[in-house]
């Protein structure tokens, strides 16, 4: 039977099932050598099940984002142990093809919370960081087609729901910051202008985790040309070449409606800055701007 065929509270029973035999065995199990951290709607569940069909790479238990690192962190370290693979199926890998096993997930929202980062760093030393950015434009312009789809969204104009997001984030960044434990509902679904200001974010991660543990890659090369961008992701990882994955793009969401011109221009505006500080952050160009 497909995942998609379960009932969700038969699946919602089996996953904790899984997770507390999970806890049980949690020394046994791997942690991730690497992570996809962001950002959203920029192609993160396409490269997540190109990585999954890797020879040497085990994906989590249940699901691609554990969303350990940002809303979950209070469950402790068993918890997120619980989502891995035993070790012992690594090392069958590291009998079949002379390299161990490594396993990941993707939970774009790391990127994004203001603890994740400093988190990661502290619990997972020396974790391989892979991050993805994509036109912030269309990014957000997807981004709310997303959330209205979830359910998340009430407000389905786009334009009307960029007016909304200063006043849904007021403080919403302070508070998380002040309070590890708080959560923020609009911080996580509503920031659909906030979540495309990239080269701030990297900057942090590349403090707390090392520039040379990142790897940033355009989402439109990933989409156009798969094969290049998939190498270089084998080579920062240390994977063994074997072929190549069914490339398939996944969690696509075509809009009825163009985006009105002047909101694009707004946004293309408000970008201008953070685009030109990615620039700067990359060494070139980002492929939008080009």
């Amino acid at each position: 039977m497909r995942s998609d065929a379960v009932p969700e509270p038969v699946k919602r029973l089996l996953h904790a099932g899984s997770r507390s035999f999970g806890r049980l065995t949690a020394g046994a199990r791997l942690l991730p050598s690497f992570l996809i951290c962001g950002g959203q709607r920029c192609g993160t569940t396409s490269l997540y099940r190109a990585l999954a069909q890797h020879p040497t790479v085990l994906k989590a238990v249940l699901h691609k984002g554990v969303h350990y690192f940002d809303t979950n962190y209070q469950r402790g370290p068993e918890w997120y142990r619980a989502h891995f693979p035993l070790r012992r199926h690594a090392e069958r890998l590291l009998d079949e093809h002379g390299v161990p096993g490594q396993t990941f997930e993707s939970s774009p929202y790391y990127l994004y919370h203001p603890h994740a980062a400093a988190r990661i760093a502290r619990d997972l030393p020396g974790v391989k960081i892979i991050i993805l950015v994509r036109d912030p434009v269309e990014r957000a312009y997807s981004h709310h087609a997303h959330e209205v789809a979830r359910g998340f969204e009430m407000e389905p104009d786009f334009a009307r729901a960029l007016q909304l997001e200063p006043l849904r984030l007021r403080g919403q960044h302070e508070r998380l910051l002040n309070d590890p434990n708080a959560y923020s509902f609009a911080h996580q679904h509503h920031a659909y202008r906030g979540r495309g200001e990239y080269a701030a974010y990297l900057e942090k991660m590349a403090q707390q985790v090392g520039r040379d543990h990142l790897l940033v890659l355009s989402s439109e090369e990933f989409f156009v040309d798969p094969k290049p961008v998939y190498d270089r992701v084998q080579d920062f990882l240390g994977l063994p070449h074997l072929g190549y994955p069914e490339f398939e793009q996944h969690n696509a969401r075509p809009r009825p409606v163009e985006l009105a011109d002047g909101v694009r221009a707004e946004l293309t505006e408000h970008f201008a800055p953070h685009d030109a500080a990615l620039s700067g952050w990359l060494g070139r160009t980002p492929a939008w701007r080009s």
